[in-house]
């Protein structure tokens, strides 16, 4: 799908720098390239050129690059042009190309070309803006795995299988009159219980990928005083939050992302939670939990020569049913206790110092089996809350086509589904309105 229309955006971050890059794509980019050089560019070679106005006088002066269809980024024709830096030389270069015919591109718009070109399939596609996001070293690591294609050459094993299965199944259905081994054979019991191991497994290993991609919301709530301020500094490594010994000195959320092992966790400093006259302490509380409610874990910390306050039992009790929690015994270093992690009933406690940094790393260990995350080196991929609900999906068509052996059409119908929501993940069977979602959130000029 070579589009006609051209294209044109400047590639790199806003601001100053030492090179600053345009890049347009479209069909027939070789006279496009020779009425901005005067000159006319080989294929894939760097030449040294002024970027000229209408009237022939220079804007710049950089490097053109042309890279011909098919053999491109989009699979169309694309110019880069390499130029310095600066924000009105690199607009005055893009004005000329808009002057030549291009517009403007909307975000992600050469990423989505690749795909429609069928250059990358959709979860590469997505990996481009997972690799520019990440935020931790394994996490762009593993973005980098994607885009070269490690997870949807699982996925696409998964369609072959049951491209298999469902061939065989039609050849069943089209001529039963025929000794065509199916399900007497036990052969298609087999494939389909193959078939849901390797979803299961796949859907795990997605689990970890977008744990990767997007971590954890993690919330910091309990009494005043209790050294939540002093948890979050030790935790990111410096002091981001005001750390004194009057209650209430927290009164507004604040936000620190960090890495733990590679998985990124943004954890949320709150207000302490008490009863209080104060009307802007009452303000940052009624945040809090609103906070509490979006969270996907609580880390409710206690002064450890208190373990069983009422005021910190009265916050326990109101936290949402599904909120995964951890009880953070601080301040052991006051209490005379060492670091420790225990479990108490139905609830896990982590006895720890802010102050001095014992049992840290009982705390983050705690944090990785809340979240369900599981370190590793090799082997990950970065994924998507999407994957992951379309393999849910793929997995419960399986589930009940194994309940169907006896109504083949039925069964073949699941086998259709789960087909379908494999082929989500690539971009086989996606919807025009989810391809504008995805691309959207792509940066300008990628």
């Amino acid at each position: 799908m070579i589009h006609r229309d051209i294209i044109a955006a400047i590639a790199t971050a806003p601001g100053r720098g030492g090179i600053g890059v345009i890049r347009v794509s479209g069909a027939g980019l070789a006279g496009f390239a020779a009425g901005l050089t005067s000159r006319r560019l080989e294929v894939r070679r760097a030449i040294l050129t002024p970027f000229l106005d209408a009237s022939g006088n220079a804007l710049d002066e950089g490097l053109a690059l042309f890279f011909a269809a098919p053999h491109s980024y989009t699979g169309e024709d694309v110019l880069e042009l390499q130029g310095h830096g600066g924000p009105i030389v690199l607009r005055q270069v893009l004005q000329r190309c808009l002057e030549l015919g291009a517009r403007l591109a909307r975000p992600g718009e050469f990423t989505e070309r690749a795909y429609l070109n069928g250059r990358i399939d959709l979860a590469q596609a997505e990996s481009v803006a997972d690799l520019i996001e990440a935020s931790t070293t394994l996490a762009a690591r593993a973005a980098l795995g994607s885009l070269r294609g490690d997870f949807s050459k699982l996925i696409q094993g998964l369609t072959e299988k049951i491209i298999g299965l469902r061939t065989l199944l039609e050849a069943t259905l089209d001529f039963p009159e025929e000794e065509v081994e199916f399900l007497t054979s036990g052969r298609a019991r087999e494939k389909l219980s193959t078939i849901q191991q390797e979803v299961d497994a796949t859907l795990a290993a997605t689990r970890q990928g977008s744990l990767l991609r997007d971590g954890i919301q993690a919330v910091l709530i309990g009494a005043p005083n209790v050294g939540k301020s002093s948890l979050l500094n030790r935790l990111a490594g410096e002091e981001v939050a005001i750390v004194t010994d009057i209650p209430g000195t927290t009164r507004d959320a604040v936000r620190e992302q960090i890495d733990i092992d590679g998985m990124p966790v943004h954890i949320i400093d709150t207000a302490g939670l008490r009863e209080t006259g104060d009307a802007i302490e009452r303000i940052g509380i009624g945040r809090t939990w609103a906070l509490i409610e979006k969270a996907d874990l609580a880390l409710v910390v206690s002064d450890a020569a208190g373990a069983d306050d009422a005021a910190d039992r009265a916050i326990i009790d109101r936290l949402p049913s599904g909120l995964g929690r951890i009880r953070v015994m601080n301040k052991i270093d006051l209490a005379g206790r060492q670091s420790a992690r225990e479990s108490a009933g139905n609830e896990e406690r982590v006895w720890i110092s802010a102050k001095t940094g014992e049992g840290l790393t009982l705390l983050k260990q705690a944090i990785w089996d809340q979240a369900g995350w599981h370190p590793a080196g090799e082997g990950l991929f970065t994924a998507r809350a999407r994957h992951v609900a379309a393999l849910q999906e793929a997995q419960r068509h399986l589930a009940i086509a194994a309940g169907l052996t006896d109504r083949l059409e039925l069964y073949a119908e699941e086998l259709r589904l789960t087909h379908e929501a494999l082929g989500s993940i690539t971009g086989a069977f996606t919807a025009d309105d989810l391809l504008g979602e995805i691309f959207s959130k792509f940066c300008i000029g990628k």
